[in-house]
């Protein structure tokens, strides 16, 4: 029998009633436990082996929880939070034109950014998020807000080719993201920072061989919307008769890292371009089907083997930044599209949310799965209420039942973010205050557009 002599002491011990590793040496491991030190992960195991080899004086119960990673959403703009529901059922270029975009140039300054950034932040740790790959104006600042919130983020610079917040054009925008992969490379270990080319039919050809030539030389991930509606295609095909991910292809962007935001129109030859490549689809279903775009075809791209994530999309095309809706209807649309029950099983839908999602982001190797070496971001998802029972299946139940409001805990890097449902990093009733303020100023000017 270990005495405390024999253990090894480790700062903190989370236990489960099942443990979801997303780890395939281990599975699901019922009564299991996570030892933590120095925000890694050291030992996963059932609880008496972590009992019998580690000590700690900060232990999490587990009973009637899932311990799992924490969820990585994959394509999001995080301050578009101050932006949700004011204008919704819209076809997606209308949308951008006449609402968003000029919604933008009144709004967007570097105090909209910390707010919606901080109020974004909030959502996602509260409904159990400890990833996320970001698209957004003035990055510094959401940066910043990452950076004391404890979250965990791919953070990519927009760059365009018309006038934006805080830009003229293409010169000055890229110049600044380039600048801002410069200046937070190696800042801080939960933050990576990236290029964010907002889409080839807002970026001409000669820029996007631009960004990939730079993304090489600094070893930095792009983020870029791709393939996401038709017009998408019609536009790119009538000026260089491709395809956008034939575009990418020309320009050497795939010998970059690409975070491809939707997907939703490769063709069988984009399938195979790209299946091989530190190229990722990544799927959001709400925001495609809010929008009109359709369906990416992800179990077709997962046969061809092309790694796939899932997102929300930011909120102003959502209109929440739950991945669970995400998970949920990544596990059904397939099956109704295909007219086949088998087609993207829950145990897949899971894996584009964790252990796929975070290769998605460039962040295999880090987290996205319970493993010892890995950072230590996970979450406890409670499965006491009666509408959780029974319960014979944990995975197929964390896929088609559990929702944000049965996330409990969340840790990431070692560190407690929300505890019995409160977020501890962020003053709730302060953040409360500023998105109401600023929310007002929005209604009014939203009101005249109509």
């Amino acid at each position: 029998m270990s005495t405390a002599e024999d253990k090894t002491p480790v700062d903190m011990i989370v236990h489960g009633r099942y443990v979801v590793t997303m780890d395939d040496a281990k599975g699901v491991i019922e009564g299991g436990a996570v030892a933590v030190k120095d925000g890694a992960i050291v030992a996963v195991g059932t609880n008496a082996e972590i009992a019998s080899a580690y000590s700690t004086d900060n232990e999490i119960a587990g009973d009637d929880r899932v311990l799992m990673p924490g969820l990585v959403n994959g394509h999001t703009h995080t301050a578009m939070t101050l932006f949700r529901g004011m204008a919704d059922d819209l076809e997606l270029m209308t949308w951008l034109t006449t609402y968003i975009f000029p919604m933008e140039g009144r709004y967007v300054d570097p105090e909209f950014i910390r707010i919606g950034s901080e109020l974004a932040c909030w959502e996602m740790i509260q409904s159990g998020t400890t990833s996320f790959v970001d698209m957004y104006f003035y990055p510094e600042e959401i940066a910043g807000v990452v950076d004391k919130c404890g979250l965990r983020a791919v953070i990519t610079a927009p760059m365009i080719d018309y006038p934006s917040p805080g830009f003229k054009g293409w010169d000055d925008s890229f110049a600044a993201g380039v600048k801002f992969v410069q200046d937070w490379q190696g800042k801080n270990a939960r933050i990576t920072p990236g290029l964010a080319p907002h889409a080839p039919y807002t970026v001409s050809k000669e820029h996007l061989a631009d960004v990939a030539k730079v993304a090489r030389e600094l070893g930095a991930p792009i983020s870029i919307h791709v393939a996401e509606d038709k017009s998408e295609l019609d536009t790119i095909e009538g000026k260089y008769q491709q395809t956008s991910i034939e575009e990418l292809a020309d320009v050497g962007m795939l010998d970059a890292q690409v975070i491809a935001a939707h997907v939703v129109w490769p063709s069988d030859s984009d399938m195979e371009l790209v299946a091989g490549k530190s190229f990722a689809a990544i799927h959001n279903p709400t925001s495609n089907m809010k929008t009109g775009a359709g369906f990416s075809p992800v179990p077709k791209l997962l046969e061809a083997g092309v790694t796939v994530g899932l997102a929300t999309d930011g909120a102003a095309s959502n209109n929440n930044l739950n991945m669970w809706d995400e998970i949920h209807l990544a596990a059904l649309i397939h099956k109704g599209v295909a007219t086949d029950p088998t087609v993207l099983p829950a145990a897949t839908a899971l894996d584009l949310a964790t252990r796929m999602g975070a290769k998605a982001a460039g962040l295999e190797g880090v987290t996205g799965a319970l493993k010892p070496g890995l950072r230590a971001d996970m979450i406890q998802v409670s499965v006491d209420s009666l509408r959780m029972q029974p319960l014979y299946d944990v995975v197929s139940q964390l896929v088609y039942v559990a929702d944000q409001q049965d996330v409990v805990t969340t840790i990431v890097d070692g560190k407690l973010l929300m505890a019995d449902g409160k977020v501890l990093t962020i003053d709730e009733a302060d953040l409360r205050a500023r998105v109401l303020e600023i929310s007002a100023r929005i209604r009014a000017d939203v009101d005249l557009l109509k």
